[in-house]
């Protein structure tokens, strides 16, 4: 478990930043903006941290069409969440488009990363 183990600590930093939306969400409209910039930065730790540890698994992967199309998927999540965070602050329309794909794309990018550490794991296997 030795890829797996390298994903603990991003895997504790996106639970901060789901627990820190959930803050921001509570603190409610106009958004707090202390809460919002702790939300921003937790986010974007979890983001870089995870992104060092898949690049260190793929260099050492056989990278096959499935892991790439997972990498694709949990990077266009990730862009999708920062994107429509941003377009959410600015309380930009159609707001409630914004918010459920905030909702939808941790979900998708859970699935593939979590896909991606399988993978990864089994190929060093």
């Amino acid at each position: 478990m030795i890829t797996a183990s390298k994903f603990i600590l991003p895997g504790i930093i996106f639970v901060l930043t789901l627990a820190s939306g959930v803050w921001l969400s509570n603190a409610g409209k106009p958004y707090n903006n202390a809460i919002f910039a702790i939300h921003k930065l937790i986010a974007l730790s979890a983001v870089v941290l995870a992104a060092i540890q898949m690049v260190a698994g793929f260099k050492t992967a056989d990278l096959t069409t499935l892991l790439i199309v997972l990498a694709v998927a949990a990077i266009l999540a990730v862009i999708a969440l920062f994107a429509t965070g941003a377009l959410m602050s600015l309380d930009k329309e159609p707001y409630k488009v914004w918010l459920t794909i905030h909702q939808t794309a941790p979900a998708v990018m859970s699935i593939a990363g979590a896909a991606i550490i399988y993978l990864l794991e089994r190929g060093q296997a």
